[in-house]
């Protein structure tokens, strides 16, 4: 999962973050969700210091 290669990065600069996967959450209450309805959270406070991260991270996948 994508999104999980982002948060292992976010956590070795001790930045805290929640998955928040509706794809799974939806399966399990038998119902269909888009492939795209997972998100990583984090808080405000946080935003600064890990946009360099994403921003690096969004490059490599993207490549």
């Amino acid at each position: 999962m994508i999104v999980k290669g982002l948060q292992n990065r976010l956590d070795s600069i001790n930045i805290g973050s929640i998955i928040k996967d509706r794809v799974e959450s939806a399966g399990l209450g038998g119902f269909g969700e888009h492939r795209t309805a997972v998100e990583l959270l984090i808080l405000k406070s946080d935003i600064e210091k890990a946009q360099t991260i994403i921003d690096t991270y969004a490059k490599e996948i993207n490549s």
